[in-house]
């Protein structure tokens, strides 16, 4: 089995990065790749992700194995869009090391809504979230049980909401 790198452009990395896929498609690739091969997936010059090659030609599918989404690691001098030698590729592997356990987690997204009525307002709700997405709509998450945690995110990236704090910056 050959082991590549295969870039995801940037565009689409910052996509990818807000919605959980099983598969990543990207456009082109490393002449030869076949299905079953393995490939370190490079978006801005860091090690994003290991994938298995599901489908190659014009587009090629990539399932997930292993995702460094939050925490990428610098490509360095990993030839990117190409064969990966054995010995880079196991060194990228063991970095990305295996999947954390999964635990419970509550993600909220709350909007102050004004409406003649409760259905009025959950179709305005889903409105908004439609219309302001990932990219501007904070979303709230902290683990089960543990409500002092809670973190915001806005394009998959902590955010602080606190006004009171900015204006002390």
């Amino acid at each position: 089995m050959v082991r590549w790198s295969v870039v995801i452009p940037s565009e689409q990395w910052a996509t990818e990065r807000l919605f959980q896929q099983d598969v990543v498609v990207v456009k082109g690739g490393p002449a030869g790749v076949s299905p079953g091969d393995e490939a370190l997936l490079i978006a801005d010059d860091h090690v994003v992700a290991l994938g298995r090659v599901e489908k190659a030609g014009e587009y090629l599918a990539l399932a997930y194995l292993r995702r460094a989404f939050d925490e990428p690691i610098p490509a360095g001098d990993l030839v990117a869009g190409g064969a990966v030698a054995e010995a880079d590729f196991e060194r990228f592997a063991e970095r990305l090391g295996r999947p954390l356990p999964k635990r419970s987690w509550l993600v909220s997204v709350a909007l102050p809504i004004e409406a003649a009525g409760p259905a009025e307002a959950v179709r305005q709700f889903w409105s908004h979230v439609s219309d302001l997405g990932p990219r501007e709509l904070p979303t709230y998450v902290w683990p089960s049980g543990d409500e002092l945690a809670m973190q915001a995110f806005v394009l998959g990236i902590e955010a602080n909401q606190d006004p009171e704090e900015e204006d002390e910056d």
